[in-house]
């Protein structure tokens, strides 16, 4: 039994939601998401809450069962607060800045290299090290902060490059006379 699927999901005040055709539509203030059902799990919606269960005993429909659960959380969590993932850069000379549609990052390389914004994404540079990715889907706003991130890991011996705010970089020590 899948103890995180036997939670309903609550639907918070503001926000609407509908199941069509396969398709869970659900409507807040940031916007509108859409979430593909799957035919292993039968989704309902009772009195402000929306319970997702197996619709067979089968073992596939247990094992999707939690996943889809949390799917559907994260579309009311995004609707309602959206998500931020928030990148520091580190490295002398290391820098970025919004222009326009574009990111522009400046990394140590012969070129700037410059990350077009998807739609749906919101990019901020608070300060010319640290951006700031947010928007309503959680699986877009982590992908574009792991694209980001991806043209400078960080590396163990200086600890320069891209860096989630909170990772902990392992760091080694230096060759020795």
């Amino acid at each position: 039994m899948s103890r995180i699927g036997k939670v309903p999901v609550a639907i918070p005040s503001g926000v609407t939601a509908a199941i069509a055709d396969g398709t869970l539509t659900v409507k807040g203030p940031k916007g509108t998401l859409t979430l593909t059902m799957r035919e292993e799990i039968s989704y309902t919606l009772e009195d402000e809450k929306i319970l997702v269960k197996p619709a067979n005993v089968s073992k596939q429909a247990r094992s999707f069962w939690g996943m889809q659960r949390t799917l559907v959380d994260n579309l009311m969590t995004g609707v309602t607060q959206g998500y931020t993932k928030v990148l520091e850069i580190t490295g002398v000379g290391y820098r970025a800045n919004v222009q326009g549609s574009n990111l522009k990052l400046q990394l140590g390389f012969s070129h700037d290299v410059d990350f077009a914004i998807p739609e749906g994404i919101e990019i901020k540079t608070p300060d010319n090290t640290t951006v700031e990715i947010s928007g309503i889907d959680k699986q877009k706003v982590g992908q574009v902060a792991a694209e980001i991130r991806r043209w400078r890991k960080p590396e163990p011996y200086k600890g320069k490059g891209i860096k989630y705010r909170g990772e902990y970089i392992f760091r080694k020590e230096g060759k020795k006379k």
